[in-house]
């Protein structure tokens, strides 16, 4: 099984996904012909290759030939995916993205999710971040995907409403149930583009899978920081003994206490059992803490401890 790994120990956007995408083996070239059938004018899309900290990576512009972009409701965005030659798999993932992306702006804006006029994430770069990462995922030919827990900004951040607090309100809706954890940066760490992207394509936000490396590539960020601002993508094959343990583990599990899977982003262990169980957490924060396996101890004497995982029905 063919996975991929985002390692944001910087964050995320959606430039940085696409550059990593790059940098990991997807076809320059290529990637912009398909995206050339997108029904948007007005930019040009080019890379470059960087060193940050002395690690070569891909940077990613969309450079916007027409400034003045109009301000697109959710459905004028769909109807440009639509309307592309892009395959059905990159289009409906790309339409769920922006869907998840309007319905974070809807509840900070208390409004309907058809009502949002999108600003920056309405814009062509915006629209070819979107549907290039999805492309790109989908030329790797990847199975699963799968990310670390998310390092959040602080401080204060400029955007079209002005100013607002740094994560921006729409990235934390976004990004519910999903483990993230404060690094004392300010600035913004983690976009509402990178945020969605990640809650729509994820599978799990875990510690590094056990896996077969075959590609590794860093997307750069537009900001030079002390740290490398760089978003990694590992790729390769995920081991066969592990998944086999994993599904032996979790099938065991369900069928000793007969557990209803829920939707989307849920620790396992916050499911309410018909039976007593006794709960001793240890927890901690950051990066080591906050992505890996918890265990609780049960009165009938077991043990088990799960990663936090989109759970679709």
């Amino acid at each position: 099984m063919r996975i991929a790994y985002f390692d944001c120990f910087s964050g995320i956007s959606g430039d940085m996904c696409l550059g990593a995408l790059i940098s990991a083996g997807v076809d320059f070239a290529l990637l912009k012909e398909e995206l050339a059938k997108l029904p948007v004018t007005g930019y040009d899309l080019r890379c470059e290759k960087e060193k940050r900290n002395g690690i070569a990576c891909v940077n990613v512009f969309v450079d916007l030939l027409e400034e003045d972009q109009p301000a697109r409701r959710l459905a004028d965005i769909l109807q440009i995916i639509d309307g592309s030659g892009l395959p059905a798999e990159v289009k409906n993932k790309s339409k769920d993205v922006f869907i998840r992306l309007a319905a974070a702006e809807a509840a900070i804006h208390d409004t309907a999710p058809e009502q949002v006029h999108f600003h920056e994430v309405g814009a062509v770069d915006a629209i070819v971040d979107v549907a290039g990462s999805v492309l790109g995922l989908h030329l790797l030919e990847v199975d699963q995907i799968y990310a670390s827990p998310l390092p959040m900004g602080k401080g204060f951040i400029k955007c079209q409403h002005g100013v607002i607090p740094s994560p921006a309100p729409a990235t934390l809706e976004i990004l519910h149930n999903v483990p993230v954890y404060g690094t004392g940066i300010a600035g913004e760490l983690v976009t509402p583009t990178g945020a969605a992207l990640l809650a729509v394509l994820t599978d799990a936000f875990i510690d590094l899978p056990p896996m077969t490396m075959e590609k590794v590539g860093y997307g750069a960020g537009k900001r030079v920081m002390e740290r490398p601002n760089l978003l990694r993508l590992i790729v390769g094959e995920r081991c066969v003994a592990e998944t086999q343990l994993s599904i032996s583990r979790h099938d065991d599990h369900n069928r000793e206490h007969h557990h209803v899977r829920p939707r989307d982003y849920k620790m396992a262990h916050t499911r309410m059992h018909e039976h007593k169980h006794s709960h001793q957490h240890e927890r901690g924060y950051g990066p080591d803490h906050c992505g890996g396996l918890y265990q609780h101890s049960h009165d009938h004497q077991s043990s088990h401890g799960l990663p936090y995982e989109k759970n679709e029905q």
